[in-house]
């Protein structure tokens, strides 16, 4: 097949190596000399869920001053040092992790690497720039307070981990990113910037002895550790529907259930359930009964969410109000129909060949790659995971996926959280 030959090629074409720096500092690079261009990635793990008490929003402020200057360069003149070096830096941080990325021409690979040391390791957090950024965040928590779907996620993650630190969002709330002070900004640096919690992959024009040298430099002087990680979450969630109500013609929803880890010995039988179930494509079964068959939505998906701490199995749509009822139970009904005939041979087939298909489209640049490479260390992937991954696809089998549908698939526990104003749909409880 077309598909299977390109997935082939692609995989051949990246060959990647571990680095261990003479400083004891691991990354995954892939070497490509063809254009003088580097990607770097690092992730450190933890991200929003190491917020002190009562500091909701520390470290998502303190990531978005990490390019408002450092060392001796105040906001305006990093941006332009940043700009003379035709680098870019980039910076996220979520429930699991910080990010950085970094994009550079490697003849100012060494500038762009001291700018970005001094980046992580020597932040300015200046009060005009505190100030600045934390107003551009109070704007988008505002935002969020009217926006249907932030109020889904919120209320959903809320019922599912409760207190934990995944049951609130990691921007914080209006009252507590106004309350952080330059003093947090630090704090938060300290907590989540360490090497016990640190990964990184490298692609493009670096030789293993370049990158090896770039990250003790970059990163040796990193302490050892950073603040303890939490605890794992309970998932809590309970069968039914949750309604909040919110003057707007389109209801959303969102709903799920508990999930299935990363490295659980079905979770690709899983990957491929829900491939047929609510994956990425217009054949699922939920497209086809709930936007195909009844037109009572331009889209609904499924998807796996295995994070660090907790597992769920999750779903979304959007439908007018005088029709999220009837679209809630087709789901509903959807995932009680996996669960009692199981799936066909023909859909098995079909979701293992759009699924080994689409991987090779990824790999469509070195900062696409370098960013697949960091994330399977965060999930503690194999270096050859890239060459065994459709093998590990194609191996599930007709009664793998229906034994995991049993097992896995939960219609009684199935949480549907609804922001609007749904004609015939009421809060269970």
């Amino acid at each position: 097949m077309v598909l299977l030959g390109a997935a082939q090629a692609a995989r051949a074409e990246i060959d990647i190596q571990e680095v261990v720096s003479p400083g004891g500092i691991k990354a995954w690079l892939v070497e490509d000399h063809s254009i003088p261009f580097g990607a770097l990635e690092l992730r450190f793990r933890g991200g929003t869920s190491l917020d002190a008490p009562g500091k909701r929003g520390a470290i998502f402020l303190m990531g978005g001053l990490l390019e408002e200057g450092s060392g001796e360069l105040r906001a305006q003149e990093y941006t332009r040092a940043l700009e003379a070096l035709a680098a870019s830096f980039s910076y996220d941080a979520n429930k699991d992790m910080v990010s950085i990325s970094a994009r550079f021409l490697s003849e100012n690979s060494g500038e762009v690497m001291e700018l970005l040391r001094q980046t992580i390791q020597e932040p300015r957090f200046d009060q005009d720039a505190l100030d600045r950024v934390r107003a551009q965040v109070l704007v988008g928590l505002r935002s969020d307070m009217s926006d249907p779907n932030e109020i889904a996620s919120e209320t959903f993650a809320k019922l599912a981990f409760g207190d934990h630190p995944y049951g609130t969002s990691g921007k914080g709330t209006v009252e507590s990113v106004s309350a952080l002070t330059r003093q947090d900004m630090f704090d938060a640096h300290e907590a989540v910037f360490a090497r016990d919690r640190l990964y990184v992959s490298a692609v493009g024009d670096i030789t293993p002895q370049e990158l090896g040298v770039m990250l003790d430099e970059l990163l040796g002087d990193l302490p050892a550790e950073g603040a303890p990680m939490p605890g794992p979450a309970e998932v809590l969630l309970t069968g039914g529907v949750t309604v909040v109500p919110f003057a707007t013609p389109q209801s959303v929803a969102l709903f799920g259930q508990a999930g299935i880890g990363r490295h659980d010995p079905d979770f690709f039988a899983a990957y491929v359930l829900n491939q047929i179930l609510g994956g990425g494509s217009f054949e699922t079964r939920l497209m086809q009964e709930v936007r195909t068959k009844r037109g009572l939505t331009y889209g609904v998906y499924s998807y796996l969410l295995p994070l660090d701490l907790a597992s769920t199995y999750m779903g979304s749509l959007a439908s007018a109000n005088e029709k999220m009822a009837e679209a809630v139970g087709v789901v509903r009904d959807q995932w009680a129909a996996m669960v009692a005939d199981g799936v066909t041979k023909d859909e098995l087939q079909d979701a293992q060949t759009y699924l080994t298909g689409a991987y090779p489209l990824r790999f469509n640049g070195n900062g696409q790659i370098a960013s697949i490479l960091v994330s399977m260390q965060m999930d503690e992937l194999p270096i050859d995971y890239v060459v065994t991954r459709n093998e590990k696809i194609e191996a599930v089998t007709l009664e793998d996926v229906n034994r995991v549908a049993k097992a896995l698939l939960d219609p009684e526990g199935l949480r549907f959280v609804v922001v609007g104003e749904p004609e015939g749909l009421r809060s269970t409880d």
